[in-house]
């Protein structure tokens, strides 16, 4: 089991104005002016951890790892092979998705043979492994470490049986690896690190997303109304999903601007006509929503990012929410068309009259392991990865008369 080890100690909310090294920032002074002073709410007292001080330890001694590897890429077998090899000479149990064990070329490596018999193999909505591993290693791209968020969270109608996400260490061994910052040549040093306890770590937030659909003997009147035939709540259903990236509700294979209302703790803040509309996270902010005009926030700024996406209107910008907020996305009454939605690019569906998605963030983050902190590492990525204000640079003035 995996702990946040606090480096500097905890911080606390409370008055005080002095520098210091938190990427909170400094804390707030409660009183303003001679007379005037905030009401005190015991209840809203925040406890937190400053991010800087992140680190990662351990309860006990680390003795599983769950390796994912992206699928249908040759150049990934070398890598996958000495990783597992290494792995298990430190007798660690090694858990592999079935579907990674399928590659022919795996199949029919006499070498590995007997590597494989020590694997703890599993399959993705089937076997639940969330209590058997200690950390994880992707291999891979940015979509690794999507597809290891995706495998902790169970879907059960009206409820969600939630799982924690256990430490990830992703390798760059794909196409962009703005979320993998390690480099796969020095890989024993590194993991040896991190069995042993000795990682900076970084918190990616999740969003909660519920999705409420009526059933097919349910029908909505002119009003919007649901009519049922029985029981309200017997004719509805509603699944859960746990999202790192981002939301997204577009129009679909429809010609029609799509057309939906969007709520912010109960009240009606906008309905969004045009192509659909982004709800992402601090670290999905940089994927979908960039590319549709967002600006770039850093993962451990608690927000919830909403973009549209192609709006017809020249004043629909892109907002930040706190975290804190419930969003809730309906189809418009007078919506020519039906909507469609995805989570992290996956399980896409119809959105109906009648239909509802509640989003909030998750209280179970991604505990993302960092190659050096998470200030370099996030602004290294944008370097590298994003070539984030590249510019040549302008030439020097030797004298002023080079001015005319």
């Amino acid at each position: 089991m995996s702990v946040i080890k606090p480096f500097c100690g905890e911080k606390h909310f409370l008055i005080g104005c002095g520098k210091n090294q938190s990427l909170h920032g400094t804390s707030p002074v409660t009183t303003f002016g001679p007379k005037a002073c905030m009401l005190q709410n015991p209840l809203a007292v925040m406890h937190i951890q400053d991010p800087a001080s992140q680190r990662l330890t351990w309860n006990k001694p680390p003795k599983s790892v769950l390796v994912i590897k992206k699928i249908q890429d040759a150049s990934l077998l070398q890598p996958f092979k000495e990783l597992c090899v290494f792995l298990t000479e430190k007798n660690m149990i090694v858990y592999v998705e079935r579907k990674v064990l399928a590659d022919p070329v795996i199949q029919a490596d006499e070498s590995f043979a007997a590597v494989i018999q020590k694997f703890c193999t599993f399959r993705e909505d089937l076997n639940d492994i969330s209590n058997r591993v200690d950390f994880i290693i992707c291999l891979g791209g940015d979509g690794t470490l999507l597809y290891a968020s995706s495998l902790f969270q169970v879907y059960i109608y009206y409820s969600l049986i939630q799982k924690s996400v256990p430490p990830v260490m992703s390798f760059h061994l794909g196409s962009l690896g703005f979320l993998t910052p390690f480099n796969f040549d020095t890989y024993q040093s590194q993991v040896t690190q991190i069995i042993e306890g000795n990682a900076a770590i970084i918190l990616r937030s999740r969003l909660r997303v519920v999705k409420e659909s009526r059933e097919k003997n349910a029908r909505v009147d002119k009003k919007g109304i649901i009519m049922t035939n029985g029981d309200s709540e017997g004719s509805r259903k509603a699944m859960q999903y746990q999202v790192l990236n981002e939301v997204v509700v577009d129009r679909g294979p429809f010609s029609y601007l799509s057309n939906v209302d969007l709520f912010l703790d109960g009240h009606l803040i906008t309905t969004v006509q045009g192509d659909g509309v982004i709800v992402s996270t601090p670290t999905g902010s940089t994927a979908y929503a960039v590319a549709a005009g967002a600006s770039m926030i850093h993962p451990n700024v608690p927000a919830i990012m909403i973009t549209p996406i192609c709006p017809h209107s020249l004043s629909f910008r892109p907002i930040v929410v706190p975290a804190g907020v419930e969003l809730k996305i309906m189809l418009s009454r007078d919506s020519r068309n039906t909507a469609w939605v995805s989570f992290d690019g996956r399980k896409r569906q119809e959105i109906c009259h009648g239909d509802n998605i509640t989003i909030t963030t998750s209280c179970f983050p991604v505990p993302s392991i960092c190659f050096q902190d998470p200030v370099n590492d996030w602004f290294e990525s944008l370097a590298q990865c994003l070539h984030w204000n590249v510019r040549k640079k302008q030439n020097y003035l030797s004298s002023k008369e080079d001015v005319f």
